[in-house]
């Protein structure tokens, strides 16, 4: 059950006991055949109960042995190391489980057919149609809203860490962390009642890049702003030393060296709002035909494809939901997979 180590310092000999892998597995047995006795003899029931009791009884079990055996300290640091194991793996359980049951359920549905034909005059239960107008819709509205929030978010960037030395700087600062916790409906929300009942303009993909853009904003300020920060001050005295003004010093020294890191920033940032809803249904309305113009009549998406075809009630429209729903997941994974890759390979060099 236990073993026994050594250690020699002069002429005294410590000796500590621990528990052996052999022991640990035996006590989680014990607490799983414990837990199995518990279900037989009470009404619980449920996979996830059974993981639940299984674990407490482990843990419970582990730290009573190990301060019997080890001592008390060595006890805490069991139940602490235990803790966080455990938190780190009911944390990605959720993910893994997502993931995986939608590619079961995906991969079914998911084709080539799937992915060049459109929803235009298919019947809600006929198993034919695709999303190739819901793959443009995302990819234009995306594209919109980096155009417009990119640029404006990295002159907000430079100006809070290359410029801002007063009370404004501090209330745009504080601003954009209060953008930082919009929620995505409030957004949807502000362009409906501004761009379409206010100005009177239609549901279109670019009322949709609208709204998009204003969730894009606070990501793409504080990840170019946290970059541009971590570039050492030399460089700018350097530029400063030999004449070469401000704008330029930015422009030619400080943003290169940055680039790799808002990169990363504006990549995730597009990866946040590719798999938004709540704003789009109230600006892009949907469309089951191809609409390549974003700024003229509704426009489809693969989060309004989703949402639409996971209301409908029957088998073959949630099928194509699911199969919707895992292309939507591998464009958002593409994104966050280049975003690693390039804070890797490319960081910030002085």
């Amino acid at each position: 059950m236990a073993q026994s180590v050594h250690v020699t310092a002069g002429n005294s000999r410590l000796v500590r006991t621990q528990l052996s892998r052999r022991s640990l597995v035996a006590i989680a047995a014990a607490a799983i055949a414990a837990t199995v006795v518990l279900f037989v003899a009470t009404p619980l029931q449920g996979l996830v109960g059974f993981v639940l009791i299984a674990a407490v009884l482990y843990i419970l079990a582990q730290t009573v042995i190990s301060n019997h055996v080890e001592g008390r300290r060595a006890a805490i640091n069991r139940l602490v190391t235990t803790l966080v194991v455990a938190c780190a793996c009911a944390a990605v359980l959720p993910l893994v489980a997502v993931l995986g049951f939608t590619i079961v359920k995906g991969l079914a549905v998911l084709n080539l057919s799937f992915l060049t034909h459109t929803m235009r005059g298919v019947a809600e239960q006929d198993p034919y149609g695709g999303i190739y107008h819901a793959i443009i819709g995302t990819l234009e509205q995306v594209g919109l809203a980096t155009l417009m929030a990119v640029p404006f978010g990295l002159l907000v960037a430079i100006y809070l860490v290359e410029y801002s030395a007063g009370r404004l700087g501090r209330v745009v600062s504080f601003f954009v962390d209060v953008m930082t916790g919009l929620p995505s409906i409030v957004a949807g929300l502000f362009i409906f009642a501004l761009w379409i009942l206010a100005l009177g303009q239609s549901f279109s993909g670019f009322a949709g890049s609208l709204a998009l853009a204003i969730l894009m904003l606070p990501t793409v300020v504080r990840s170019a702003e946290e970059m541009l920060k971590i570039v050492p001050d030399s460089l700018r005295e350097g530029g400063y030393a030999l004449g070469i003004p401000k704008w330029i010093t930015i422009l030619r020294i400080v943003l290169p060296t940055a680039l790799a890191g808002i990169v990363t920033g504006v990549m995730l940032a597009i990866a946040r709002v590719t798999g938004e809803t709540a704003p789009l249904l109230l600006t892009v309305f949907g469309n089951p035909a191809l609409n390549f113009n974003p700024f003229s009549g509704a426009q489809a998406s693969l989060p309004l494809f989703v949402f639409g075809e996971a209301g409908l009630p029957n088998e073959t429209a949630i099928n194509r939901a699911w199969a919707a729903a895992l292309v939507l997941i591998m464009i958002v994974l593409v994104f966050n997979i280049i975003a690693r890759v390039i804070a890797r390979f490319a960081g910030v060099r002085s």
